[in-house]
């Protein structure tokens, strides 16, 4: 089971928006993670900095960072780019995380 971890910004004042978006997440996306080998999915958030920290468990070689080119996930990027900081194609800017200790 390979484990990553990330970081993501929301804009201020949008966090129950955030929660309630991913609270009733799509199926289909929902379905895709799944089927990617997301077996567990992890958003936190920092009040003070607004900093999103997701971590997910993977049973296959692709986390959700690799599926860019699936249109489900690139129509649920264009949904959440007025709430999150993202790039011109509206891909969150996202950046990779370093795991530099885990107690199992």
């Amino acid at each position: 089971m390979k484990r990553v971890a990330f970081k993501m910004k929301l804009k201020s004042g949008y966090k129950e928006e955030y929660m309630r978006r991913h609270n009733e997440i799509w199926p289909e996306l929902k379905e895709l993670l799944h089927s990617a080998g997301v077996g567990e999915y992890s958003i936190f958030f920092d009040t003070e900095t607004h900093t999103l920290f997701a971590f997910q468990k993977l049973s296959g070689k692709e986390g959700s960072q690799d599926l860019a080119n699936h249109p489900i996930v690139r129509k649920w990027w264009d949904y959440m780019a007025d709430i999150m900081e993202v790039h011109g194609d509206n891909s969150p800017i996202s950046i990779p995380l370093e795991e530099v200790f885990y107690l199992a």
